[in-house]
């Protein structure tokens, strides 16, 4: 009975390194360097080695990926916030984050002239970047899977939200608020890394004047940092009347109208509503009216889609909610 009990705890022990050594045919010193990657063994022997490890209930350590992350504006607050996701889920599993800003035109043509990911990544996310007719076969000739976060690339996981519904509750809110003429700080159309978003919230923008006697005001296609709706509520200025609200694409083209007006004398929201799209950082310090989107959490999801991607897994795409904040900057029209 005792030897049978000794047996069994034998038996029951975690497999070590000697016992792989034993099975494989091989020193523990070769199966501690066939067990980590980089290290100086022939495939044959890695191989031995590991199907003797499987063999007794060894865990494998996990190989370290290194993913290439593709970004227009590494810098600006959407672009830093889906990175930081991105980077957050991949270093808690022991991966490797590799930023590329595709966001200047020199920059992006360099990058997709030369690939210099190929051979070094094991993985792609691209981060709100449409590609043209040369990118996408460029990336696709890569032959690695790749996600995508805010974009489109057929065929490949996308996890976004749904801009045009995002849009269309923003100009709903200030037309119940009866708001008669809305005006659009849109996107840049020139940036076609972006001109699907610019599209779809435009197109959000005008189902909801449809929807109300709220008549479409002007339209400033101006780009969507701090000194673009800065250049639109100047041209706004301009007019010989002012709209009673305005939506701008981004949060940050909405605080350069709010701050623009402010200097100018013109009231917000007593005069002009203003309302934006993000829920950006510094939304709620400048008591901003918003359309908020989760971020970073198409960050997360995008690299948690790109490991199960890896692992031969095909995710399902996923799109995520918006959400009006209402605060300081909209009202009724006086």
């Amino acid at each position: 009975m005792s030897d049978d009990r000794v047996g069994l705890r034998e038996v029951s022990r975690p497999a070590g390194v000697r016992r792989i050594a034993e099975l494989a045919g091989v020193s523990p010193a070769t199966v501690s360097r066939a067990l980590r990657e980089g290290t100086p063994v022939s495939a044959g022997t890695r191989e031995r080695v590991r199907r003797a490890a499987l063999a007794v209930g060894y865990t494998l350590p996990v190989r370290s990926l290194t993913v290439a992350v593709l970004a227009r504006f590494p810098t600006r607050w959407f672009f830093a916030e889906a990175v930081a996701g991105v980077e957050a889920v991949l270093s808690a599993d022991g991966h490797v984050t590799q930023l590329h800003n595709v966001g200047d035109p020199v920059s992006r043509t360099h990058f997709f002239d030369t690939l210099p990911v190929r051979g070094r990544v094991d993985g792609l996310i691209l981060v709100a970047s449409a590609l043209d007719d040369t990118e996408r076969p460029a990336l696709e000739d890569l032959g690695l899977p790749v996600t995508v976060v805010g974009g489109d690339m057929p065929g490949r996981f996308r996890v976004g939200v749904d801009d045009r519904a995002g849009a269309r509750a923003a100009v709903r809110h200030l037309a119940g608020l009866g708001h008669e003429g809305v005006a659009l700080v849109s996107f840049d159309p020139s940036d076609a890394g972006g001109r699907s978003t610019a599209r779809d919230r435009r197109d959000g923008w005008a189902d909801a004047l449809g929807e109300s006697a709220a008549a479409p005001g002007p339209v400033f296609e101006v780009g969507a940092d701090v000194a673009a709706g800065e250049t639109a509520a100047g041209r706004l200025l301009s007019l010989p009347r002012l709209p009673t609200a305005v939506f701008a694409m981004s949060d940050e083209a909405a605080l350069g109208v709010v701050r623009t007006l402010r200097r100018a004398g013109v009231d917000v929201p007593g005069r002009v509503s203003v309302i934006g799209f993000d829920d950006h950082e510094m939304a709620a310090v400048a008591d901003l009216t918003t359309i908020a989107q989760p971020v970073r959490r198409q960050g997360e999801l995008a690299a948690r889609a790109l490991l199960a991607t890896i692992a031969g897994e095909s995710p399902a795409d996923v799109e995520l909610p918006t959400r009006l904040v209402v605060r300081g900057t909209t009202a009724p029209p006086r």
